[in-house]
């Protein structure tokens, strides 16, 4: 299961990845928000990032105007990678050699199809282990510093 959130900025993204998400049969939790008010990100992309770090969801999809936001937020959750994505080379290779658990996006900054793509690029790709398996883990040694 893939946690989704998103803010008030990004909301036509969320829903369109919602779409996607359904079109290829696999199931999400929304965390939302699910009204273009003004919110506050941290409100939705953390409980998104608690679920994924929990276990209760495998990989999450968090999404601001920027993706900043978000990406920093879900990063605050020990037990979370968030990549900050905008293009198919660092969907591939963030899972690849970075194991990530979480994406970013900026509704702003990422057209809808690209972003669709990348989502199916970071969804679609495993975890590469080796070498990188020892790198992911002297990155994570760092939440117990």
């Amino acid at each position: 299961m893939i946690a989704i959130a998103c803010d008030h900025g990004a909301l036509a993204l969320k829903e369109a990845i919602k779409k996607h998400l359904d079109a290829r049969g696999l199931t999400y939790k929304d965390f939302g928000t699910n009204s273009l008010d003004s919110c506050d990100y941290p409100d939705f992309a953390g409980p998104a990032a608690q679920a994924v770090a929990s276990g209760e969801c495998d990989r999450g999809i968090v999404c601001c105007t920027t993706g900043i936001g978000v990406s920093i937020t879900a990063n605050k959750v020990k037990g979370i990678r968030c990549a900050l994505l905008s293009d198919l080379l660092s969907a591939r290779l963030t899972r690849q050699h970075n194991d990530t658990n979480m994406m970013a996006l900026g509704a702003a900054v990422t057209g809808e199809m690209l972003a669709l793509q990348i989502v199916d690029v970071w969804l679609d790709t495993a975890f590469e282990g080796g070498r990188h398996a020892r790198r992911v883990g002297k990155m994570m040694a760092y939440e117990e510093a």
